[in-house]
C-alpha cells in the first residue's frame, strides 16, 4: 500500500513541480520526474532519520560518560 502512495504522491508532486518550474512536459515524463524524485526524497529523509539517531546516541554517551567521570573524579578518586 504504501508503495501505491508513494507512486501516486510523486505523479502528483511531479505535476506541481514542473507547473512550478514551468516545463513543458508529456504526463509520462512528468510522472516520471515526480516518481523518481519521491523515492530520492524518501531515501535522503530516512537517511537524515537514521544519521541524527546515531547522532543522538553518540551525544547521549558523551553526556553520560562525562557525568559519570565527573561524579567519580568529585567522589571516589579524591586524592
Amino acid at each position: 500500500m504504501q508503495v501505491v502512495i508513494l507512486i501516486i504522491g510523486g505523479i502528483a508532486a511531479g505535476f506541481v513541480a514542473t507547473r512550478l518550474l514551468r516545463l513543458e512536459t508529456d504526463l509520462l515524463t512528468t510522472a516520471a520526474i515526480g516518481v523518481l524524485g519521491s523515492v530520492a526524497g524518501v531515501f535522503a529523509i530516512r537517511f537524515l532519520f537514521v544519521a541524527v539517531t546515531y547522532l543522538g546516541v553518540i551525544a547521549a554517551a558523551l553526556a553520560g560518560a562525562v557525568v559519570l567521570s565527573w561524579l567519580y573524579r568529585s567522589y571516589i578518586a579524591r586524592p
